[in-house]
């Protein structure tokens, strides 16, 4: 026997299966929970819908029932309540799950639509993939491959538009690319609360670009890089640096981050090119900072420590532990400096302070026991170690 859903959840069926989900549910997400991909561009989960891009054409259907009784009609074919599908596909980023509701992904017509939609769509997207930052990582290109036509019916003149804007310090901008998805001007207003970019002209022509006098500066400008579906949007630091697929991805956090964002570090034979985040909807949702990003710079700095040194030359560490321990000798015989924290009571096996015997010179300290002295003064002598041993005693 089927077990009854949750009151908070609704059963829909999405290609033949069925799934209970919560009210609410975007249809792009339920069927992701059954393994069924619905190719789209300006839909993303964090930001409000639009529906710009067209990408996401399902056929939808709901159980038919008769107007005057509301009683369930019923297909004498299969016995089930019969299903009135909509003559037209629908947008699925824009339908939210409800009761009984079908969805069909995989119909003729569903297929001709997506074709139609990637035809449009690449009518006058530049043939530069070969040269492009997002070649490897590209939705234009995984969705042109999985469900467009295969060839091109457009012979006229593709349109030109600007290359190489700068819309901020750290985003630079193709517009020949740009399939108008409005993503990135979503996240300026809804995330970043920094409304400076929008869409001039009209058609064909229509352009991204900045408000008069503004600038895309803040701090999570960036993040417009990660969301772009295509090649329209490139960071200027990784913008033509290193191709992705030659880079290896480990997952990290952002020390910069005081609620610890989870970030992905892409590196290359132990050199890091660049940090992205990664999802975590409990931290940091799917945004971090852009100095967050600049991090990795630090780890190849010309002004780094790579050795042990003292006075400025290099040393072992059993040498410079040494020299520190006899800048600090001459500190062990002085009484301690005036504090407003009570002195702690003496112990029954210690001496009166009349009486205490003189400090002997310390032995050699060796760097078995490096980790267990430590001081706040500021010695005089210039000593820097550039990182700790693997296993301190």
């Amino acid at each position: 026997m089927t077990a009854q859903p949750k009151p908070d959840l609704v059963t829909v069926n999405i290609d033949g299966k069925e799934i209970a989900v919560p009210k609410g549910t975007n249809v792009i997400e339920a069927a992701r929970l059954v393994s069924v991909d619905v190719p789209h561009f300006c839909y993303h989960p964090k930001l409000t819908v639009v529906g710009n891009c067209r990408m996401c054409l399902i056929e939808m259907g709901m159980p038919a029932v008769d107007p005057a009784t509301k009683a369930p009609i019923m297909d004498p074919a299969t016995g089930k309540q019969k299903i009135n599908w909509i003559p037209r596909p629908q947008i699925g980023c824009g339908t939210n799950v409800s009761p009984g509701l079908h969805v069909r992904t995989t119909t003729q017509m569903v297929k001709d639509a997506r074709e139609g939609v990637m035809e449009f769509l690449l009518i006058n997207h530049p043939l530069d993939c070969p040269i492009c930052d997002q070649a490897g990582e590209c939705m234009l290109q995984e969705q042109a491959t999985g469900y467009g036509r295969g060839y091109s019916r457009f012979i006229e003149q593709k349109n030109v538009k600007p290359k190489r804007t700068q819309l901020g310090p750290r985003v630079m901008l193709d517009d020949e690319r740009c399939i108008l998805c409005s993503r990135c001007i979503r996240f300026s207003k809804e995330v970043a609360k920094d409304d400076v970019l929008g869409f001039i002209d009209r058609g064909s022509y229509s352009t991204l670009t900045c408000y008069p006098g503004k600038e895309l500066k803040n701090n999570y400008s960036l993040n417009t890089v990660d969301i772009c579906p295509v090649g329209a949007l490139t960071s200027t630091d990784f913008r033509f640096k290193m191709r992705v697929w030659f880079l290896k991805q480990t997952n990290s956090i952002d020390p910069e981050s005081s609620v610890g964002a989870n970030t992905v570090v892409w590196s290359r034979e132990g050199v890091i090119y660049r940090i992205t985040p990664r999802r975590n909807d409990a931290v940091n949702d799917t945004w971090m900072t852009d100095s967050g990003r600049a991090l990795y710079k630090h780890v190849q700095s010309p002004d780094r420590l790579t050795a042990v040194k003292v006075n400025g030359a290099d040393s072992t560490l059993d040498t410079a532990i040494n020299a520190a321990a006899e800048i600090f000798v001459p500190m062990a015989g002085q009484p301690p400096l005036p504090s407003s924290v009570p002195a702690a009571a003496p112990s029954r096996n210690s001496s009166s302070p009349g009486n205490s015997p003189p400090r002997s010179r310390p032995p050699p300290i060796s760097s078995a026991g490096w980790g267990r002295a430590t001081s706040s003064c500021s010695p005089p002598t210039a000593i820097r170690m550039s990182a700790a041993p693997s296993s301190p005693a």
